[in-house]
């Protein structure tokens, strides 16, 4: 009865920790759409909560007349896939090899430690920088994805993964007298799709939510990637030229932030239902094997 009593409280317990920290991270996104929504009088007024006051979608009619948003969202959607893909490559042809034991990989401890050192001791961003002007790659979308290319995190994980595998699946292919590049494609990958999805989703957060490489590696704000573009419209929120002020005598400044915040937001939303159920196993499965 005791334990029973127990495990009901901690089920209740850990129940309203988790609705809370839910709710510790809708409200903001709440709040800013309900910002969105609402007019300029409520926004200026600080009367705006979770609800909108004064429905009205002008924020997002100014939004899509503004062609500086729509380019910085086009170059944070070239970067997503031009950087994903290429994550995703470097990712699987580098944890596959190293998922192997040393009888067949015998360097493999090696490149592992190597992995792990480059990934405690970073360059740092001096280094990075100099690397990039020499490359001559500042204000070009290369700039924004070779710096994270390979995600070392992202290796070992996968790595760990392809490890737990069942062995007997592969030697029972290489019988058959299938190829390591055989048994990779037709095997390791299919049954590899939980990790697969799983670093293609923080691969994808990554450069969507980056904003600080823009920051530094392009010197014209028509190169800036969309976070790059929204900090900077935060930061520097006084109008810079008349179309601007135009638009904000006609609609408040925070609910355009809103808008163009809650707009960044949807890729994200409409991209995280297809790799959830892939998810929980992919980060579960991978990280409990060394």
């Amino acid at each position: 009865m005791n334990k029973a009593i127990k495990k009901y409280t901690f089920r209740v317990i850990n129940g309203i920790f988790l609705a809370a920290l839910a709710a510790l991270c809708l409200l903001p996104i709440i709040h800013i759409l309900a910002v969105s929504f609402s007019n300029q009088a409520a926004v200026s007024a600080n009367q705006v909560g979770l609800i909108p006051r004064g429905f009205t979608f002008a924020s997002y009619k100014m939004v899509a007349k503004r062609n500086a948003f729509w380019q910085a969202f086009g170059i944070s959607v070239e970067r997503v896939i031009i950087g994903v893909i290429i994550n995703t490559v470097i990712t699987v042809l580098m944890a596959y090899p190293l998922s192997k034991k040393e009888s067949e990989f015998p360097a493999r401890k090696i490149y592992v430690w190597l992995l792990i050192f480059v990934m405690i001791f970073d360059g740092g961003l001096v280094p990075n920088y100099i690397l990039i002007k020499d490359l001559n790659l500042f204000d070009t979308i290369w700039a924004l994805v070779l710096p994270t290319a390979v995600p070392i995190y992202n290796i070992i994980l996968t790595m760990n993964f392809m490890k737990q595998l069942p062995g007997t699946i592969e030697e029972a292919a290489m019988v058959d007298g299938a190829t390591y590049f055989q048994r990779f494609i037709k095997l390791i990958i299919p049954l590899s799709k939980p990790v697969i999805a799983t670093v293609t989703l923080f691969s994808f957060l990554n450069h969507w939510n980056s904003w600080f490489d823009g920051k530094i590696y392009n010197n014209q704000t028509t190169n800036y990637p969309l976070q790059t573009y929204l900090q900077n419209l935060i930061s520097n929120s006084d109008m810079t030229n008349a179309a601007e002020a135009i638009e904000n005598a006609l609609s408040n400044v925070k609910t355009l932030q809103a808008a163009q915040l809650a707009l960044t937001l949807l890729p994200i939303l409409l991209i995280y239902p297809f790799l959830q159920k892939y998810f929980v196993k992919g980060i579960t499965v991978g990280a409990v094997k060394g």
